[in-house]
């Protein structure tokens, strides 16, 4: 198991097409992973958990990941979040 803290730093937050982006790119992997904001886990493959969280512009979240693809999981993740989604 690993994690990584990351900040969200895109307008509008892990709102709608972002947190899209992002569940769509965490099912790629085989992994079990979740996003975690202060005392909250929820699964990263779960748009309404992730909804859920109200994560926005500034905030950080910690990704987790565990299993088979977990280091290349986490990575991938933390880059689209850099890339503020490509926005």
């Amino acid at each position: 198991m690993i994690s990584k803290e990351v900040v969200i730093n895109n307008q509008v937050g892990l709102h709608a097409r972002p947190a899209t982006f992002f569940i769509q790119k965490a099912n790629e992997f085989k992994s079990s992973i979740w996003v975690e904001k202060e005392e909250r886990r929820v699964n990263a493959k779960s748009l309404l958990g992730v909804l859920s969280l109200g994560i926005v512009k500034g905030t950080a979240v910690t990704l987790i990941a565990d299993g088979a693809d977990e280091e290349e999981a986490i990575q991938t993740l933390a880059d689209l979040i850099d890339s503020n989604f490509s926005e």
